[in-house]
């Protein structure tokens, strides 16, 4: 019996899914109250039970997420008894990929994206399984290829060794941990070092290119310096159309729905991939045509003449280009900001980041910390430490109240950006909507 602990966390529910796919006996527990992970797991008829030390039994492999600290009643119980075998999430996961030829996706933003283009992509040529940060799992018994989410939280990515990995980029983050961005990119040196074969990396990424990688590698990206060149780009709002080239040479001229510039950074790594292993560039174009956006990444909606956009963004970078990309694909409506951030430390390091990056939007509001993690590192720090550095932002109650006032908005795009529970006060706007 597999148990876990905090089953409805995205890596956590999709592994899950992975497991009981398998044929394995899975259960777990969490908090009661709806998260959009569990969808998955109740139509599998996977348990779900509140959280009990009790819930622990003799003979259990226990998988613990990575939120719960070694102090949470559960993990005691786990630990403390000897029958059972436990893991870290990130622990179970690396000793999974090594019954695979296994590829990581790692980089301080798109990783979600870029494993779910990578899983589409190879799905088309090889019986590929996925772990997915939006809790999206699938493996099988025949499954010869598997695709990770790698994140560098915390190193726990260190706990792969990963037969290629792709790194879109290198940005710090996590700064209630790590001490600075050498010790950030150390990390990442670390985890290249661990690469079997082949290391695919964005190579107009500065810290990128000072990775010093002993295996083969392949930069992709716009300028000539790279190994895969993306050229003559026309980007609209249906799409981007590009010619790639390798090494000078001609590969195939791509037409892809992605609307933005980091989704085609995306997309060029996959396609590196894909062009070392020897799969048809036609073929590639085909299987990313009917690449579905994952769960909360860009996920697009309309009610009445109201767009609404539901994104993951909770670092700068990431929120300045949803923005930007909103604003390019719906240029005739008002871009109305909703941003929720996670973790109080993030929000100290990036402040002047996060301001700058918000104004983007024509009107800004800011909700507030709610969850123990966010302050978890001490950081004292409330909303209105965002808040006071950008002139005429608005801090919004996660309720009614903040609902009706989303709603009195008409011809605008509501882009709701956290890694948190955003989309319960996005829930509450559409109700107001619907009552228009």
């Amino acid at each position: 019996m597999y148990y876990f602990i905090g089953i409805k966390g995205s890596g956590m529910a999709a592994l899950a899914i992975m497991l009981h796919d398998l044929g394995k006996e899975v259960i777990g527990s969490d908090l009661d109250r709806y998260f959009f992970t569990e969808d998955e797991l109740i139509k599998r008829g996977i348990k779900i039970l509140p959280f009990d030390p009790a819930n622990i039994k003799s003979g259990y492999t226990v998988i613990i997420g990575n939120a719960f600290l070694e102090d949470f009643p559960e993990v005691i119980a786990a630990r403390s008894n000897k029958n059972c075998t436990c893991y870290r999430y990130h622990e179970y996961v690396g000793k999974l990929m090594e019954d695979y030829t296994s590829i990581s996706i790692a980089g301080s933003h798109g990783k979600t994206t870029t494993t779910a283009m990578c899983a589409q992509m190879m799905s088309k040529f090889k019986e590929t399984g996925y772990l997915i940060g939006d809790g999206e799992g699938h493996l099988r018994q025949d499954s010869e290829y598997l695709c990770v989410e790698s994140d560098e939280f915390r190193r726990h990515f260190l706990a792969y060794h990963p037969n290629y990995a792709i790194i879109n980029n290198i940005e710090i983050d996590h700064t209630d941990y790590f001490k600075d961005e050498e010790d950030y990119f150390a990390a990442y040196q670390d985890f290249v070092d661990n690469v079997k074969d082949a290391v695919f990396y964005y190579g107009d990424d500065k810290e990128c290119q000072r990775l010093d990688i002993k295996v083969s590698s392949f930069s992709y990206g716009f300028s000539e310096a790279n190994d895969f060149v993306a050229t003559d780009i026309i980007e609209s709002s249906e799409g981007t159309n590009f010619s790639l080239f390798f090494k000078d040479n001609f590969i195939y001229n791509f037409n892809l729905p992605f609307v933005g510039r980091h989704l085609l950074i995306d997309a060029l790594g996959v396609i590196a991939l894909g062009i070392v292993l020897c799969f048809d560039p036609a073929h590639i174009e085909n299987a990313l045509r009917y690449y579905e956006s994952p769960k909360r990444r860009f996920k697009v909606d309309s009610i009445d003449d109201i767009t609404i956009i539901d994104d993951y963004a909770h670092h700068p970078t990431e929120v300045k280009v949803t923005l930007e990309a909103a604003k390019k694909r719906f240029d005739d409506k008002r871009l109305v900001a909703i941003f929720k951030p996670h973790r109080a430390s993030r929000v100290l390091y990036f402040a002047d980041d996060f301001a700058k990056a918000l104004k983007v939007a024509d009107d800004i509001y800011l909700l507030e910390f709610n969850s123990i993690d966010d302050k978890q590192d001490g950081t004292d720090i409330d909303i209105s430490y965002l808040k006071d550095r950008i002139e005429g932002s608005v801090i919004l109650s996660e309720d009614a109240l903040g609902a009706k006032v989303l709603a009195q908005y008409h011809d605008a795009v509501l882009c709701f950006m956290s890694s948190k529970d955003i989309y319960d006060l996005e829930d509450l706007v559409r109700k107001e909507l619907k009552k228009r």
